[in-house]
């Protein structure tokens, strides 16, 4: 994929980019060393402030990344802002809370007294120079979620991003420079995939994140396991969104709505498969359909639109390969299934409910990256979390109850990193983030992820 800003409403390339030659490769990944030998023994109050810094004038420029985002990926501007803020008020919870979060442990002495210690601590120390390959879909959210717990813990970042979002990389550089961090802590890579290898294996860089697809975290997994270094993914996500018979319906739906289509569909953590026990399962996909359809789907810099393109036009083209082999193998489409008329020149896709998916169709297995639900029908518990169970992706889950011995029996047996009862899926700074499965391992945001990007090292202390 060139790196270029091809405005996804229109089909129309907005900028073209050079990829980075060797030469600059190497000038930012000596800059990223030498900057992370004094980083690291900077005090929390000096990264917090910063951190702040970063965030005040990140919501200063909201409106601006905001426009930028939707038209580099097409997200809705309304939730191009809404990102732009989540994003700001997180490096402020990493402000306030990383030195606590790292601070030493101590074990009881009397815990130790038999090694021979009068005491041990045991301590959070950064990694180093951390490589992250990120995604277009949350063009700034993504990055910050990694970039504000890896410069608190006193690491630096390189940034190789998604190269259909050049602009938000090369702003994202921009902030952290603006807001006053050494020249090193945080750089934009431009450049393709190819040149992921080379950086990875490099000695000055320590760790790599990435969020992205099956086949890109296998890839950066083999280079990193090869090179012995540590790597946090977050791949894939089918997650299943279950409706059983005393859930709040009316709730139930009007959040599965936004639980597919946030993002235009395109969001690991969307609800894709939903999951319906049959004492309600009609009456759900009647007025699932009727508020599918609905939805107002255009120009996405339209402050009243609701469904805007999807970012790509390869990735239009899958969507459509998944639901035309679904419906030829039998699968019933109750609205959408189409590209809606008269929605302009772009890559738009009407938003889609498919019933009777049954294991031999693709979209049981893959991943649909767009506004297309499938719903299946549940004859009771047992087999909603056997349909929950049946994907190779473990990345969250939603259950409508208000049973608390079935809360009880998905928490403990629903495959997937999260399970939400009676709400949406989201990400937030104080939980953890992650899958398991084909959805990666590890995981960011809250202390486990900022501690990802640390080594623990044990004090010993013996008698002098």
């Amino acid at each position: 994929m060139p790196i270029a800003t091809v405005n996804p409403a229109t089909g129309e390339t907005l900028g073209t980019f050079e990829p980075m030659g060797p030469g600059e490769i190497e000038e930012r990944l000596a800059l990223a060393h030498e900057a992370f030998t004094g980083q690291r023994t900077t005090g929390f109050p000096d990264r917090a402030r910063l951190m702040l810094r970063t965030a005040g004038l990140l919501e200063e420029d909201a409106e601006h990344i905001a426009r930028t985002m939707t038209t580099e990926m097409g997200k809705p501007l309304t939730q191009a802002r809404a990102e732009a803020a989540k994003c700001a008020r997180t490096m402020r919870w990493y402000a306030a809370r990383a030195e606590g979060l790292l601070a030493d442990e101590h074990p009881d002495p009397t815990d130790v007294a038999d090694s021979g210690a009068t005491r041990v601590v045991v301590r959070y120390r950064p990694v180093g120079t951390v490589l992250a390959v990120m995604p277009w879909n949350f063009p700034l959210w993504q990055v910050v979620r990694f970039a504000a717990p890896a410069l608190m813990a006193g690491n630096t970042a390189l940034l190789k991003h998604a190269s259909n979002v050049p602009r938000t990389a090369l702003y994202l550089e921009e902030l952290f420079r603006r807001a006053g961090w050494p020249a090193g802590c945080f750089q934009t890579l431009l450049i393709g995939s190819d040149a992921v290898e080379g950086v990875l294996r490099d000695p000055r860089v320590a760790a790599a994140t990435l969020t992205g697809s099956e086949p890109a975290g296998r890839a950066v997994a083999a280079v990193a396991g090869d090179e012995v270094k540590k790597t946090v993914l977050e791949l894939g996500g089918s997650d299943p969104f279950l409706v059983l018979p005393t859930a709040d319906l009316g709730r139930a739906v009007e959040t599965a709505v936004t639980a597919r289509t946030q993002n235009n569909g395109q969001s690991c953590i969307a609800a894709k498969r939903f999951i319906v026990h049959t004492d309600v399962h009609d009456a759900f996909c009647d007025r699932f359909t009727e508020a599918m359809r609905a939805l107002v789907v255009g120009d996405p810099l339209n402050e009243t639109t609701e469904i805007g393109p999807v970012a790509t036009e390869r990735g239009r083209a899958d969507l459509e390969e998944l639901v035309a082999d679904a419906l030829a193998l039998g699968a019933r489409a109750l609205c959408g299934a189409a590209r809606p008329q008269g929605a302009g020149p772009g890559w738009y896709y009407e938003p889609t409910v498919l019933t009777g998916v049954g294991p031999a169709m693709r979209i049981h297995r893959e991943e649909a990256f767009g506004p297309v639900a499938t719903v299946y029908r549940a004859a009771d518990l047992d087999e909603a979390i056997t349909l929950a169970n049946d994907t190779p992706f473990g990345l969250s889950s939603n259950v409508w109850t208000r049973d608390e011995r079935e809360m009880a029996r998905c928490a403990r047996e629903i495959d997937a990193g999260g399970v939400f009862f009676n709400g949406m899926t989201a990400s937030h700074p104080a939980f953890p983030f992650g899958g398991v499965k084909r959805s990666g391992y590890g995981r960011e945001l809250s202390g486990q992820g900022i501690r990802e990007f640390c080594e623990v090292t044990t004090v010993w202390y013996g008698r002098p």
